[in-house]
């Protein structure tokens, strides 16, 4: 594995069964039912790097994150942490590996416990790996708010007595407290006004460059995305359909589906490029089309795309899972 590699995901592949109760399925005489939320992903997170998955709603993102930091298991496939398989059988060796990465949720109030003063619910990370206790671990509370732009006396407060923002600001001190080297952001910005998305962005780089994070930033908001992320990898219906550079893929998006998300984007700038409508809706997961799940959305399918799974095709330092790639190579966007 390359040393440079922080996290590999091999074949990642997630699926639920929403059959309907045994009793339902005996009288109606009906098959189990499975949605496969996350089909065959596989890539990797370089040390220091901003990863981004990107995808309209129901695509796995939040599914990979929580499978990542241990909250899912896996039907299939492998995740590999700095050249280590996660083993979720073992809880000794996950709780090893835990303590170097942490999640920052969407909402920032309910992942607060409300109960609890914002010293403790920074703290709590600390106390359960055994890394600091009394006066050294409240010192390290009020560095860690004051780190974030708060103050050391806040951590006396509780979690309702703060702004969205703030609160946001509290649950990344609490992902720095255990001293990680990767953190999952799933949506850390899209629950807080406009106003403060900059200033809590702004924030997490300067902490990545100051800690040497690495980060996978999951989001709809390809503005967000364009601002922080290194690379992208575009998901549709739980398959990776392009990964690439963060600049390239804003230029010159090599997947239908990319350029189609690419063309919602508004263009604040006016530059008369133009733009082709997005059409249709994601399909049912639990019964998708067959072959590529984008055919009945893209432009450019044809009969192969509509009976066979397009297989990744290496293009400079990513991929993309397209048919039609040869045939249709799209022009620089504007």
């Amino acid at each position: 594995m390359d040393e440079d590699v922080l996290l590999r995901v091999e074949g990642l592949t997630r699926y639920f069964d929403v059959s309907r109760p045994w009793l339902n399925r005996v009288l109606e005489r009906l098959d189990r039912q499975y949605l496969t939320a996350v089909a065959d992903v596989s890539f990797d997170i370089r040390r220091g790097e901003t990863f981004a998955l990107v995808g309209e709603s129901g695509s796995g993102k939040s599914t990979i994150a929580k499978m990542i930091v241990g909250l899912i298991e896996p039907s299939a496939g492998r995740i590999l942490f700095d050249g280590t398989p996660m083993s979720f059988a073992s809880g000794s060796a996950m709780r090893a590996q835990r303590r170097r990465f942490q999640m920052i949720f969407q909402d920032p109030f309910a992942s607060l416990n409300p109960r609890w003063h914002v010293g403790d619910i920074i703290a709590e990370p600390m106390r359960t790996f055994g890394m600091a206790q009394g006066a050294e671990l409240r010192r390290e509370v009020g560095r860690l708010l004051e780190t974030v732009g708060l103050s050391a006396r806040d951590s006396r407060k509780f979690p309702h007595e703060f702004s969205g923002g703030q609160r946001q600001r509290i649950a990344i001190a609490r992902a720095l407290s255990s001293r990680p080297e990767f953190i999952v952001c799933d949506e850390p910005t899209s629950a807080l006004d406009v106003s403060v998305q900059a200033q809590i962005l702004n924030l997490m780089r300067d902490l990545q460059d100051e800690f040497g994070l690495t980060y996978l930033f999951i989001s709809h908001d390809l503005s967000v995305v364009r601002h922080m992320a290194n690379r992208i990898g575009v998901l549709y219906l739980g398959r990776l359909a392009e990964v690439a550079d963060g600049k390239r893929l804003f230029e010159t998006p090599r997947h239908p589906y990319s350029r189609m998300l690419l063309d919602a984007v508004p263009d604040l700038e006016m530059s008369g490029r133009r733009r082709k409508r997005v059409e249709g809706e994601i399909p049912n997961p639990i019964d998708p089309p067959p072959g590529c799940a984008f055919h009945p959305r893209c432009p450019l399918a044809f009969d192969r795309c509509r009976s066979e799974i397009p297989a990744p095709v290496s293009i400079g330092n990513g991929m993309a899972s397209c048919f039609a790639l040869e045939e249709a190579q799209p022009a620089p966007m504007a």
